[in-house]
């Protein structure tokens, strides 16, 4: 089974859940909160590729000075750098929910950061294939990327934007059947993809498990760090916590596997494992905030 045929509705259905809990408030709160903003986004834009460029340059060299033969692949540090260069998660606003923080700031985020990506991403997936996808015979079609990007992502947030801006009792009764629709189809993508490349994701799971928990980890702390540094209010804090530290995994996946851009599954590896790690550590961290009572 082609996995792109079933991540494709996956996403779609997201982005359309996405646009269906959209406001005109909630972009006007760029202008009347501008500071959580711009924090926000240039900690998920910016500073997420950068870490995770760092990380991946050190796990490499640590593995070349022990001349180990597990340096990573490629195939999968393009799959990493497409983690990170992904827009925030739609599932991020339930967990902003959850762990009490500002969900209003939540959806601004990840709505502005799924708009930005649609530049960022085509920009430093062409810098990193340049660089590495030589080796693999990978090169990056930029302008199929943004085509499938508006297609998929922009169309069906500006749908359920309308229907929820012109129906919203409407918008609210879709987005109810969605938002339990959307976490078992992303298990079904998970479980799917695992029984297909099972050999290769137990046998990378050691060096990309570590390597993606890292990058959750430095992120999420990136997140309370900035938070703190500008002394934002911790119902903000929490949702940078969450916001830059859940990447939208199945658009990484999309982009991995669609036979208009890179047509590799093995590049979607990263992703899967990405999606498993990310979900246990932000359910560990809506926990610890219940637990503190902040």
């Amino acid at each position: 089974m082609n996995t792109i045929f079933i991540v494709l509705p996956i996403l779609t259905i997201l982005m359309f859940d996405l646009g269906l809990v959209l406001k005109p408030a909630d972009f006007r709160l760029i202008a009347e909160r501008p500071k959580p903003v711009i924090i926000g986004l240039v900690g998920q834009i910016i500073l997420l590729p950068l870490i995770a460029w760092g990380l991946i340059l050190i796990t490499n060299y640590e593995l070349q000075i022990t001349n180990s033969d597990f340096a990573l692949s490629p195939l999968f540090i393009i799959g990493i750098m497409l983690v990170a260069c992904s827009p925030g998660g739609s599932s991020s606003n339930v967990f902003s929910m959850l762990a009490k923080g500002d969900v209003a700031l939540s959806v601004t985020l990840t709505a502005c950061s799924s708009i930005l990506t649609l530049f960022t991403l085509p920009l430093i997936m062409a810098w990193v294939t340049a660089g590495v996808g030589e080796a693999v015979n990978i090169h990056l079609p930029v302008g199929k990327l943004l085509i499938q990007n508006i297609v998929l992502m922009v169309v069906p947030i500006s749908v359920g934007f309308i229907v929820n801006l012109y129906r919203p009792e409407t918008a609210a009764k879709i987005h109810n059947v969605l938002k339990r629709i959307a976490m078992p189809a992303l298990v079904l993508l998970v479980t799917i993809f695992f029984i297909q490349h099972r050999q290769t994701i137990v046998a990378e799971f050691g060096s990309l498990g570590l390597m993606m928990t890292v990058l959750i980890l430095s992120t999420t702390g990136c997140g309370a760090l900035l938070a703190w540094l500008f002394r934002l209010s911790g119902r903000e804090r929490r949702t940078l916590v969450i916001e830059i530290g859940m990447q939208n995994a199945a658009q990484a996946i999309t982009i991995a596997c669609s036979p208009l851009i890179f047509n590799n599954e093995l590049i979607a590896v990263p992703a899967i494992i990405y999606a498993l790690v990310m979900n246990l550590v932000l359910l560990a961290y809506v926990g610890l905030t219940k637990l503190m009572k902040e």
